[in-house]
């Protein structure tokens, strides 16, 4: 699984990459996303730009790092 640590690219450009990273996956692919900071801007993002289209999961929660799972739902059709 890849994994986006996007702790050294500047804050402009890190939402557009994660975007870029996700909307490459394949459904059912996922990525991990490392952060410095909780990713809450960008989940919030996620859920109004790809409605239904993610499956957010944290899987650490430290003051350094925080670490995301984020899949590409199976289209429902």
């Amino acid at each position: 699984m890849t994994e986006l640590d996007i702790r050294p690219i500047p804050p402009r450009d890190r939402h557009p990459l994660v975007f870029q990273t996700f909307d490459n996956l394949s459904a059912g692919e996922s990525f991990i996303l490392v952060n410095d900071h909780a990713p809450t801007p960008l989940y919030y993002q996620f859920l109004h730009e790809r409605t239904d289209q993610f499956e957010w999961q944290y899987l650490e929660e430290v003051p350094e790092v925080w670490r995301v799972q984020i899949t590409r739902k199976a289209s429902e059709e």
